[in-house]
């Protein structure tokens, strides 16, 4: 099946440039936005970020604000990571998780981690497709990778919840009254 033998191509072939590739001179905001276009895996509308969703992120403290109105290689690196975890987790236990990232590494060796974790679980998805089933199994695949995505879903949030706990962090994980 076509489609699936491309789906599986760009799992396979996406992926955001590594800390070096990252522009070295400071960008503004527009530029900040098409750059993250180019530098995300989305295959739909509505995957990607907006500069409206970036000054929230600012303001929920997810993400440090501009240098003046320039976005540098840190900046860019966690925008990368938000693109990835906002499909999956909700801007509090992003919070938590970059909070305690910036406490124990370096911004470089954070984003270097998630490039790492990124492709594998890319890698781990695209072996998960047969571009050659027919139309009757499709159903089947489509189903395995939802409840795949389900349980991972439920260890994700859980094993957040153990870390926001161990790390003094809970209070990050509740919602603002």
């Amino acid at each position: 099946m076509e489609e699936l033998a491309e789906l599986k191509r760009q799992l396979q072939e996406a992926r955001p440039v590594g800390w070096d590739g990252l522009p070295d001179i400071p960008l503004y905001m527009d530029q900040v936005v098409g750059y993250l276009a180019r530098q995300a895996a989305v295959f739909g509308d509505g995957d990607g970020l907006t500069s409206a969703m970036i000054n929230n992120y600012i303001k929920d403290g997810l993400l440090e604000r501009a240098n003046g109105k320039k976005y540098g290689q840190e900046h860019l690196a966690y925008l990368t990571a938000i693109t990835a975890l906002k499909q999956v987790m909700s801007v509090r236990e992003m919070k938590v998780l970059t909070t305690v990232g910036r406490e124990m590494r370096a911004p470089q060796r954070q984003y270097e981690y998630f490039c790492q974790y990124l492709d594998q679980a890319m890698s781990d998805a695209a072996a998960g497709i047969d571009e050659d089933i027919g139309d009757e199994a499709l159903p089947k695949l489509v189903l395995d990778l939802a409840l795949r995505g389900y349980a991972y879903s439920l260890a994700c949030h859980r094993t957040l919840a153990v870390l926001a706990q161990r790390t003094g962090h809970e209070d990050l994980l509740k919602k603002k009254r």
